[in-house]
């Protein structure tokens, strides 16, 4: 009978202390982290639906200014960097770090300088496609009034 009142405590305890899962999958795609290795230009910046609206993305700049951008992405080390450098925009360059979960999500961190990674609360996380290795397309969702908007940024090799 104590046997039975252990085994029912530690179940009810068991279950209780469960851990919290988080919003975002950690699990890694590797195969697609690897297409990603080496140095990309945005070639083009849309919003699907319409040109009509502006978007700040990444609460840095116009996502047109994202256009001709730099972006070096190191896959083994899941570290990189990028730099804005289109005319008539804000000049910006960071650190960054980022993964590919195995939901198809790029997660994303900006650095700031002398700040580690795991102390950077803020992030973003986009929906990767149509990859391959020499193009592929991170697509973010904008709030645009009441409505929602996707923005496809189109990366293509260098």
């Amino acid at each position: 009978m104590k046997k039975i009142v252990f085994i029912v405590v530690m179940s009810v305890f068991a279950l209780a202390c469960k851990p919290k899962q988080t919003v975002t999958n950690t699990k890694l795609d590797n195969k697609s982290e690897r297409f990603l290795k080496g140095d990309w230009i945005v070639s083009s910046v849309n919003y699907v639906g319409s040109d009509v609206f502006k978007v700040t993305s990444f609460n840095i700049a116009d996502a047109k200014c994202f256009e001709g951008s730099l972006w070096t992405f190191v896959s083994n080390n899941n570290t990189g960097e990028m730099v804005l450098n289109k005319t008539n925009c804000a000049a910006f360059g960071s650190q960054i770090t980022w993964f590919i979960n195995k939901d198809g999500k790029f997660v994303m961190k900006f650095l700031s300088e002398g700040v580690k990674a795991k102390h950077t609360v803020g992030g973003y996380v986009l929906k990767i496609a149509n990859q391959t290795e020499t193009s592929f397309q991170l697509i973010d969702r904008a709030s645009v009034g009441s409505n929602s908007a996707e923005v496809v940024y189109q990366f293509d090799k260098i």
